[in-house]
């Protein structure tokens, strides 16, 4: 995915954020009470702000991205110098010996020349960067409300929507006046478990005062926890109608994220590369 249309995905992504570590307590929640979820989000967002560059707790994990025309499988493992992959599937097939043999060529290459990785680390950092200021804003930009049980029985239902009130300062925020959606919580260990969020109006975008999503756009997130209480995006689905300038785009993706396992903490990249690469692809099926 082009670097812009990740900063689309890391905006959309700060709705887990919202509430991925404390997170609402459900006895101090009820639906009479608006203000009270109003302010169990803030004080969710307060702890987030604190976590959200958590690097405690590195990941390995396998990504299977699809789209109407393509499919690919990656190993992905977080590192103190940024993530890296190796692909190991297109189409749900194992890759043939000339697509080994170019992506062991570009494992090489990565290795060989730091500043690659380098590059990607400042691009995750920028982002990350977006994500905590749009964070920030987050509790004067939305309105929050009880919604009831969720369908699953322990799982708590919240709405949100655009606070009237609120007055985005820059284009990159402008996204957070057309949304509106829903989202799960678990209730036994208070953490979000699904969101979804619908563009209600065309939006304009950081990308130049052509830059615009148009109306119509979701996207759904799911998350769970991945083991020793870690919770992780297992499951993003997103459709969009992006335009750049005059040229339009229709982003129809998913991506699951499964086999989530720790590593050490301060692993570099080229001891990743290492581990990628001693690993076995596994069973391509067995990991869906």
């Amino acid at each position: 995915m082009p670097a812009k249309l990740d900063l689309v995905r890391s905006i959309f992504s700060i709705f887990l954020l919202l509430t991925s570590a404390t997170s609402l307590p459900a006895q101090s929640v009820s639906p009479t009470a608006p203000a009270q979820a109003q302010a169990a989000v803030q004080r969710a967002l307060a702890h987030e702000l604190q976590t959200a560059q958590d690097p405690a707790h590195p990941m390995r994990y396998r990504l299977r991205k699809s789209s109407p025309r393509l499919t690919s499988t990656k190993e992905i493992l977080e590192t103190q110098d940024g993530a890296v992959a190796r692909l190991v599937a297109i189409n749900d097939q194992p890759l043939t010996q000339d697509q080994e043999q170019i992506e062991q060529a570009r494992l090489d290459l990565l290795l060989g020349d730091p500043s690659r990785q380098r590059h990607r680390k400042q691009s995750e950092e920028g982002d990350m960067g977006i994500v905590l200021k749009l964070l920030r804003m987050l509790p004067n930009a939305y309105l929050y409300q009880y919604a009831g049980p969720g369908p699953a029985g322990a799982v708590e239902k919240f709405t949100f929507r655009p606070n009237p009130q609120f007055s985005p300062p820059d284009l990159e925020s402008q996204a957070l006046t057309a949304m509106t959606g829903e989202l799960w919580i678990d209730a036994a260990q208070e953490r979000v478990t699904r969101l979804e969020g619908h563009l209600q109006q065309d939006t304009d975008y950081g990308w130049g005062l052509l830059g615009k999503l148009d109306k119509g756009g979701w996207i759904v997130l799911e998350q769970a926890d991945v083991g020793n209480h870690q919770w992780r995006i297992v499951r993003f689905k997103m459709q969009m109608n992006l335009r750049v300038l005059f040229k339009a785009r229709n982003i129809d993706t998913t991506e699951e994220m499964t086999g989530y396992t720790p590593v050490p903490v301060g692993l570099g990249y080229r001891q990743a590369i290492q581990m990628l690469r001693a690993a076995p692809a596994g069973s391509i099926q067995g990991s869906r």
